[in-house]
């Protein structure tokens, strides 16, 4: 290890400290170093705690100038940078320095870094969030044949016995971003089908989704059915709801399958639709189906309740019903409801 004993404080210039900083690192990828040789040798050089983190596997590595692994909690990081690998971060390396920086630092980081893109590469499993969309497409098929949709899964990351929930989306943001937010540390794969954004993982919480993200979640099991029940679930989200899991839905989802023609025909769902020509009415019945109360309905909407009685009194007309009356009150939920699905 000769090649190798070198520190960034027994460097006089900048200039040459780069240049020898670049060639420790090219020495260690001829090596074919693992990520922990990776982490042990950059600690030595740079005479402090260095560390990486995956974010697909959530596996970090913290390792002491001396080789010994670190276990006790990390302090804020000196400097960071990210491991990038084809234009996706897929991780990150930092340095644990108590003192000031060395003008180094961010040389060492930025080698290291790559070098450490290269190692998960070389060694996978495939790091990035987005997949090839023709396995993804087979995975989640239900024409598919059950030996070609585990090889599928295989291929994509997923052991054979490990349940999968997929994810219907329709966002302006990053599919990979989305998956990694969603599904933090746990296996996640994500592509475009058609027009709706796919994510396939073992775990998803509905909470980490961003704002302006409309999302249906199937159960986790069989990726074919969870694909149809997130598909399903994505028609019931809003703006007031955007993210839906289907197994929260229960009998709702039997309104999915309702035929357009009979949901047009239906006398209920064609009087909501013509309230729904104007927005403040429509939001208006939105908010009091959700909350069956106009006090609630009133702080939804920011209003005073008086202002939604009345509204919520001329809307009743308009539709034909009692809205104050439990029964009429479910009519205009179910036909909203299924107003909206008829705009999928």
């Amino acid at each position: 290890m000769e090649a190798l004993a070198v520190r960034l404080s027994g460097l006089d210039s900048y200039a040459e400290g780069a240049i020898r900083v670049v060639a420790f690192y090219d020495t260690l990828m001829r090596r074919r170093v693992d990520l922990p040789a990776l982490a042990r040798a950059s600690a030595g050089l740079a005479e402090c705690v260095a560390g990486f983190r995956l974010h697909g596997t959530g596996r970090v590595v913290r390792v002491a100038p001396d080789g010994g692994q670190v276990s006790a909690p990390p302090p804020a990081a000196s400097s960071t940078a990210p491991i990038t690998l084809d234009e996706e971060e897929v991780g990150t390396v930092w340095l644990e320095r108590p003192g000031p920086p060395n003008p180094l630092d961010d040389v060492l980081l930025d080698r290291l870094a790559l070098a450490a893109a290269a190692v998960v590469e070389r060694y996978g499993p495939a790091p990035t969030t987005m997949a090839d969309p023709a396995l993804v497409e087979l995975a989640i098929s239900s024409d598919g044949d059950e030996a070609g949709r585990a090889r599928a899964l295989r291929l994509l990351g997923f052991a054979a016995d490990q349940p999968v929930r997929a994810v219907a989306v329709r966002s302006r943001l990053p599919l990979d971003r989305i998956g990694a937010l969603a599904c933090p540390a746990r296996p996640v794969k994500a592509a475009t089908v058609g027009d709706v954004g796919v994510v396939l993982a073992a775990a998803v919480d509905p909470a980490r989704f961003p704002a302006d993200v409309r999302a249906g979640i199937g159960a986790a099991g069989s990726p074919d059915r969870s694909w149809r029940q997130a598909r399903t679930a994505l028609r019931f989200t809003t703006a007031r709801e955007p993210v839906v899991r289907h197994e929260d839905l229960g009998a709702l989802a039997l309104l999915a399958d309702v035929p357009r023609a009979a949901a047009r025909a239906n006398t209920d769902v064609a009087a909501v639709a013509r309230v729904a020509a104007h927005p403040e009415d429509l939001a208006t019945l939105d908010a009091y189906c959700a909350t069956g109360s106009l006090r609630r309905a009133a702080d939804l909407l920011h209003l005073h309740h008086s202002s939604v009685a009345r509204r919520i009194d001329q809307i009743g007309k308009a539709l034909g019903l009692d809205l104050t009356n439990p029964t009429a009150l479910l009519r205009a939920t179910l036909a909203l409801t299924t107003w909206r699905l008829l705009d999928d």
